[in-house]
């Protein structure tokens, strides 16, 4: 059996695009940096997002059944610190980090992210101390960028091979 540390050691050799996962509305709004995001199908078109079952997220993406993940550009070190909890910010409090409206379902929209992408929740599955969330996309905006990302505990740039 690995044990919790050696498993965060191997799975922060892995690098990966830095997102938020966010949801609900007004005061309900809530979010965290993820790296566990990823494409599903593209029939119907729909990605996949992994939440901790403890987080006011996992519980607001459950009750209103939708959900937005902000792809964050080179730029959004600060954003992706808060929603992680760094800065000590909860719930709405994260959301005064970044410039933010909302999709047109009424889901957060991070207004610079690279892909901002608006989700209904087709499947639901516990894995462990998390929820599988299957997000059927509704709404995709985009801005011009390079991505985040997150490996070996810090966050990287992109750079060409030559």
């Amino acid at each position: 059996m690995i044990d919790l540390q050696t498993f965060r050691q191997t799975m922060g050799l892995f690098p990966g695009a830095v997102t938020l996962i966010t949801t609900g509305q007004g005061d309900l709004r809530r979010g965290i940096t993820a790296t566990a995001v990823c494409s599903v199908s593209d029939t119907p078109p729909s990605l996949l997002v992994c939440v901790n079952r403890k987080t006011g997220t996992c519980k607001e993406i459950a009750r209103s059944g939708r959900f937005s993940v902000q792809l964050l550009g080179q730029d959004h070190a600060d954003v992706a610190m808060a929603f992680a909890g760094a800065k000590g910010q909860s719930g709405e409090e994260k959301f005064t980090v970044g410039d933010w409206g909302a999709c047109p379902n009424g889901q957060p929209r991070l207004s610079d992210a690279l892909a901002s992408i608006s989700c209904e929740v087709i499947t639901a599955t516990e894995a462990g101390s998390h929820m599988v969330f299957i997000g059927r996309m509704e709404d995709v905006a985009f801005a011009d960028g390079e991505a985040l990302i997150y490996a070996r505990s810090g966050f990287h740039r992109l750079a060409e091979v030559a």
